[in-house]
């Protein structure tokens, strides 16, 4: 019980540290981005990579990653993974090879700080209760990708708290990649609840695999193959789940 409230402490401790004394950082990376876009999209990428590193120490939390071979160095692409755990974004960043935004609900939006970083590294806010401005975000989502901008979204749109299981998942996710023709890489993210929802408000030590399938091509696909992405993902990921949970 002392152990996992501590690692609370640190983890909590350690985010709040971060983002004030980043404010220095964030000046500069602001003036980095008026001359040169894509340096301060590198250098924001590689600290807040760092900072998720750390986060993952502090929580103890041993992360196994499979199948990263499948993930193209040379173009972007759209993860899209299942959600189980606020972790999910902490475990997963670090290893992405290219700068890439990630979809978040609209209320990260408010969180001071956060949001900067979050803007920095291309991720994108969306208003769930609002939908002409939940189509524009998906809009703002393909033209990343058009600029080489890798987006990592939750098709299911929300946390899932059934292990095992998705929930329904928004078909307008996957319109994100079929509009620019580019490669799906399905994200199955196993165990990650068990660092902190299982136990809230506690932090557990656990053991996280994290595997990305084989891309799921959409350049040059027909319609009733694009209203097949859905269920093609659905069950990439409860089968890789079921087999993950097996090397826990």
């Amino acid at each position: 019980m002392v152990i996992p409230m501590i690692r609370l402490i640190f983890v909590g401790g350690f985010v709040i540290l971060f983002l004030i004394f980043s404010i220095p950082i964030m000046i500069a990376e602001k003036i980095i981005g008026k001359s040169n876009p894509e340096r301060k999209s590198r250098s924001s990428l590689a600290i807040v990579n760092w900072a998720f590193r750390c986060v993952r120490f502090f929580a103890g939390t041993k992360v196994e990653y499979i199948g990263e071979e499948n993930i193209p160095t040379d173009t972007a692409v759209l993860y899209a993974g299942n959600h189980r755990s606020f972790f999910d974004i902490v475990l997963t960043y670090p290893r992405v090879p290219r700068p890439t935004g990630y979809i978040s609900k609209k209320e990260i939006e408010k969180v001071p700080l956060l949001n900067v970083w979050m803007r920095n590294l291309h991720c994108l806010f969306l208003d769930r209760e609002d939908a002409k401005a939940g189509f524009q975000t998906l809009r703002d989502a393909s033209d990343l990708l058009k600029n080489g901008i890798s987006v990592c979204i939750f098709p299911e749109g929300t946390r899932n708290k059934e292990d095992g299981t998705l929930l329904p998942c928004h078909e307008g996710s996957f319109r994100i990649a079929t509009k620019v023709g580019c490669p799906i890489i399905p994200m199955t993210i196993t165990n990650s609840a068990a660092v902190f929802e299982n136990q809230f408000p506690r932090i557990k030590k656990a053991h996280v695999i994290i595997e990305y399938g084989k891309p799921i091509e959409t350049k040059g696909i027909s319609k009733e193959e694009q209203k097949q992405l859905g269920a093609k993902w659905q069950s990439v990921v409860l089968q890789t789940y079921e087999k993950n949970k097996e090397l826990l």
